[in-house]
């Protein structure tokens, strides 16, 4: 073999401890961007769930999960007003309808004032086994059983993330939550590890077809869309609007 060869195999095949340095560069940049990747993820859990440090609970309030009303959950059930909330728990529009509206549709329950229906969708989810809407309105579905939907649900809310799909919604995070607002059994725990209410999840989300709903927030009093007429969500017009519906 000429020297010139030589030195082409050589150049080509290059120098071992060379190889190996940059391979082990390449390691260290994936390691470091996992560590800060994961760090980052659990600050912004860790802050997040921190929003419910002084959450106020609204306490124990009996519901039924209603088959004949596509597994929804039914607070007041029989009442002339009756009212159907159909949401996805990470809909940021849910969001922007539950913190002014939230309240009120709570004081028609605690009050007795009106049947309302909560309806947990789950089609914002990536559809994976980790899927994030699945594991909350299952999430929500365990709270039933506890008797504290109301304040979990709520504070989904609270701390629903800024994106979608983020990973914040997984079981730990979910059984964290329930702690922060008065849940602490095992059998809620293993509720949602075990992801024990998806029938009664793919019921919710399947009734969207019988119910006519293409999209979340989606409210019906006595039946009727509520259509709103302003910009944003107004609770005094969506009172005026229940207020019509009883005369």
């Amino acid at each position: 073999m000429s020297k010139a060869k030589k030195n082409s195999v050589k150049a080509q095949s290059g120098d071992p401890f060379t190889r190996w340095l940059v391979v082990g560069m390449v390691a260290l940049v994936v390691a470091v961007g996992a560590f800060f990747f994961f760090t980052t993820e659990n600050k912004e859990s860790t802050a997040s769930l921190a929003a419910l440090d002084s959450f106020s609970p609204i306490g124990e309030f009996e519901a039924a999960v209603d088959p004949a009303q596509g597994d929804g959950i039914v607070f007041n059930a029989g009442l002339p007003l009756k009212i159907n909330v159909f949401e996805d728990f990470q809909c940021p529009i849910c969001k922007l309808f539950e913190d002014p509206i939230g309240p009120y549709l709570t004081s028609l329950i605690t009050e007795k004032k009106a049947e309302v229906v909560f309806h947990p969708l789950s089609f914002l989810g990536n559809g994976q086994k980790d899927d994030e809407s699945i594991a909350a309105s299952n999430a929500a579905y365990c709270a039933v059983d506890e008797g504290r939907f109301l304040d979990f649900h709520k504070a989904l809310y609270d701390v629903q993330s800024s994106a979608e799909n983020s990973g914040f919604l997984n079981d730990k995070n979910l059984i964290a939550i329930g702690k922060k607002v008065g849940i602490s059994s095992q059998k809620f725990s293993d509720c949602v590890t075990n992801k024990s209410k998806l029938v009664n999840v793919a019921a919710a989300t399947d009734s969207m077809t019988r119910y006519g709903v293409r999209g979340t927030p989606t409210t019906l009093i006595n039946g009727k869309v509520w259509e709103r007429q302003s910009p944003g969500f107004d609770v005094n017009e969506f009172k005026a609007a229940v207020e019509a519906a009883i005369k």
